[in-house]
């Protein structure tokens, strides 16, 4: 009968005493249960006591999460959060440097657990640990030139510990004094300084920056880009990244009056010089992105971040619809006339006004706008705005012989097939915004960063050359008309999309991809993907049925695994006969292992000779309990497969395995034959919790898992199966017989 949902079996540490086993009731108070655990060592007080996770969190067992107490867990007897909290605040004052080295970093491991965290709060522990950077205590700076090594383990123990406090998000990052920051900032700006302070300082400025609009002030006037500059050019990853994220925190919570547009990275008005001249992109570039270290997630994202903020920089632009009225607006559009035409801008009293406003509808016409009278119109559309006339005279200027060609390509068509430039740069403008999502908030928890964005000062501008020079190839080859401007934009789409999702390193490489993604090769990939998906759902019925039978693989798959799990555990009952072998010679000598039927004792013993069936426990000389078993090795990672000439034995290595206990201590097998190889360290695994992985194990639940569905099946159609199997035909006694066909 299985016990109680309510009660919880566990075992319970306290120094210097063996643990003990017992059962929690769940529905008991958590003070009357730490009481029972006291009594039973004879510890007085109670109250003075707690329960921890004996793992590597330590975390306090509270009413809130003692739900989470698992059967088999392993739980620690400590001092109460509170006691333990007032003695760590008093150590951490401590006179003695080797006394409060050690309080800083127990605290530090300490803080990570809320309960705990919370009654250090309560004794003003936060305050206690600013003063100390604060006043950076005068001993330390006494003593920094002679202990400069202890002097940094005290600040970044210090410093950890106040991060790992705040993040919890108990206290308000606003209550911190511009002394506090100030002192944050110099550990930053420091060209020396400890790799561990120096991330726990960024950490905090971050921190500061996206919790308190008024701290972002007070580190804005601390901290410029240019001083951040010189971390990201180490080869310390972690310190680009906290760098990178700092960078992101002024720019996310810049104030919109304090942006600027002219440069993709100029993010606030008082860093646009320094960044200019620091050339922030370009060490991006060189020490991060083609660096020889593969980039992580976290760096990843940051870059992602900082993409999306400088994208964004273009927002306003987007936004900003054109005034018709506006002369130096429209005077833009005579430039791009100027250009495309090679005219000079004709005085006001040459010719009549007629004639020039005809001349300027034609040449406008020629332009691909959808106003011939007055193109300013066509960019009253938001998005997107003025940001569309930018990307056009940056083409026209910067791109001449592109830009002309577009123009004159299409100026020299019929009517019905030229490829209207003003109309498909407004559209493609918008297209490139949405893909690149300008002016959305920038997404926790991606990593799609583009390298070629990080080549180019003016890469969205860029970007948009590439792609309308695509738009006019892709016209062409799809010889589309007026009426096929959609068909064209949304092949355009694709192209761009597909060439993106290469990753390209450079807008050369993307500008390569996109020759290779022709309409022909669009419509080539189409057609397969359609061909794909049309196998996949050509028949309805037998794909609600496949879907159906893996729904059932999958619901009786776990027990299917725990029969397996059974018989790899009986088989390591049942025991195995193992030959010694030296590294030398093979000796004939044996030993036998096997589990208990309790499933808590590996007894193993030395024989003489090889057994016929089980050997007893009894005879069996030592043992080894199954739960001091740390890990089971394969292979050549085994202790004895290790030594000189192991390795060459092919054969042996495949079978061999360990379990390794206690600091140093292990068994060593070579298995019989791949089979019982296979039991052994499935069975072990088992024993620890762990998945089973061998290749019987796949096989046994293949066949086991074919069966089931079968019966099941059958089942399902009403067949009785009988419980005896049918009788063998007798064997015919005449065998003279002829079959005629």
């Amino acid at each position: 009968m299985p016990p109680p949902a309510d009660i919880v079996k566990v075992a319970i540490e306290w120094p210097g005493a063996f643990p003990r086993l017992m059962e929690i009731d769940q529905k008991k108070p958590l003070s009357a249960i730490i009481k029972e655990v006291c009594e039973g060592w004879s510890l007085g007080n109670p109250e003075n006591y707690a329960l921890q996770n004996a793992d590597s969190t330590n975390f306090y067992i509270t009413e809130k999460n003692r739900n989470d107490i698992k059967n088999g867990s392993i739980l620690r007897l400590t001092t109460s959060p509170a006691q333990t909290a007032q003695q760590l605040h008093e150590r951490i004052q401590s006179s003695s440097m080797d006394a409060k080295l050690e309080a800083l970093k127990d605290l530090a491991s300490a803080s990570r657990d809320i309960t705990f965290a919370q009654e250090f709060i309560n004794l003003d522990g936060i305050s206690l640990l600013t003063q100390m950077v604060e006043s950076g205590t005068e001993r330390y700076q006494k003593l920094q030139k002679i202990m400069k090594p202890c002097f940094g383990d005290l600040l970044s123990f210090t410093l950890t510990a106040f991060v790992e406090l705040m993040d919890h998000g108990i206290v308000s990052w606003d209550t911190f004094s511009v002394a506090f920051i100030k002192k944050i900032a110099s550990y930053v700006n420091k060209s020396a300084m400890d790799t561990a302070v120096l991330q726990r300082s960024l950490a905090i400025l971050e921190s500061m920056v996206l919790n308190s609009q008024d701290l972002y002030q007070k580190v804005a006037q601390e901290i410029t880009i240019g001083q951040l500059i010189p971390h990201l050019q180490g080869t310390d990853q972690d310190i680009q990244t906290y760098t990178i994220a700092v960078i992101n925190a002024l720019f996310l919570k810049a104030p919109e009056e304090k942006r600027q547009v002219d440069s993709a990275f100029h993010c606030l008005t008082e860093m646009a010089h320094i960044l200019a001249q620091k050339q922030l992109r370009s060490i991006i570039l060189t020490n991060i992105i083609r660096s020889a270290r593969p980039i992580n997630d976290e760096m990843a994202h940051q870059l992602y971040v900082l993409q999306v903020l400088t994208f964004n920089l273009l927002e306003d632009r987007m936004m900003t619809k054109m005034d018709p009225q506006d002369q130096a607006q429209r005077d833009i559009i005579f430039e791009l006339r100027r250009i495309a035409f090679d005219v000079e801008c004709e005085p006001n009293n040459s010719g009549s006004i007629e004639k020039r406003k005809s001349m300027y509808t034609r040449d406008y016409k020629k332009l691909g706008f959808i106003n011939h009278v007055n193109p300013a119109v066509d960019f009253t559309q938001i998005p997107p705005g003025m940001l569309a006339l930018d990307n056009m005279l940056y083409l026209a200027k910067h791109h001449q012989d592109a830009y002309i060609r577009i123009v004159l390509e299409n100026s020299s068509r019929e009517d019905k097939h030229e490829c209207p430039f003003g109309r498909s740069s407004i559209e493609l403008t918008k297209m490139l915004c949405e893909i690149l999502k300008v002016g959305e908030l920038p997404s926790e928890n991606c990593h799609d960063f583009h390298p070629m964005f990080f080549t180019h000062d003016r890469s969205f501008k860029e970007f948009f050359c590439i792609c309308i020079q695509l738009l006019n190839k892709t016209w062409k080859e799809m010889r589309a008309t007026s009426e096929d401007f959609n068909k064209v934009m949304q092949v355009v789409r694709e192209q761009i999309m597909r060439a993106l999702a290469a990753k390209p390193n450079s807008l050369d490489q993307f500008k390569s991809r996109l020759q290779n993604l022709s309409y022909t090769e669009i419509l080539k990939i189409r057609q397969s993907e359609r061909m794909n998906q049309e196998d996949f759902q050509s028949r309805p019925i037998q794909l609600q049925l496949w879907n159906t039978f893996q729904e059932l693989r999958e619901k009786i798959q776990p027990e299917i695994m725990e029969l397996i799990k059974q018989q790899r555990l009986n088989r390591l009952c049942e025991g195995t006969c193992f030959r010694k072998i030296s590294c030398r010679r093979r000796q004939d000598k044996f030993w036998y292992c096997r589990l208990s039927p309790n499933h808590k004792v590996l007894h193993y013993g030395d024989l003489e000779e090889h057994p016929q069936g089980e050997v007893p426990h009894d005879s069996l000389q030592d043992k080894l309990p199954v739960a001091d078993i740390k890990a089971v090795v394969t292979g050549k990672d085994c202790p004895h497969m290790k030594e000189k000439g192991a390795l060459k034995q092919k054969e042996v290595l495949e079978l061999a395995f360990s379990i390794l206990y206690e600091s140093d201590e292990y068994l060593n097998f070579i298995a019989p034959d791949k089979h019982e190889y296979c039991v052994w360290t499935d069975g072990l695994n088992a024993l620890l919790g762990k998945e089973m992985t061998s290749e019987f194990t796949k096989s046994d639940l293949d066949t086991l898992l074919s069966m089931e569905m079968k019966l099941r099946l059958l089942d399902l159609e009403n067949i009785q199966i009988p419980e005896a199997p049918p009788p063998i035909p007798k064997e015919p006694s005449n065998y003279d017989f002829v079959y005629d066909n």
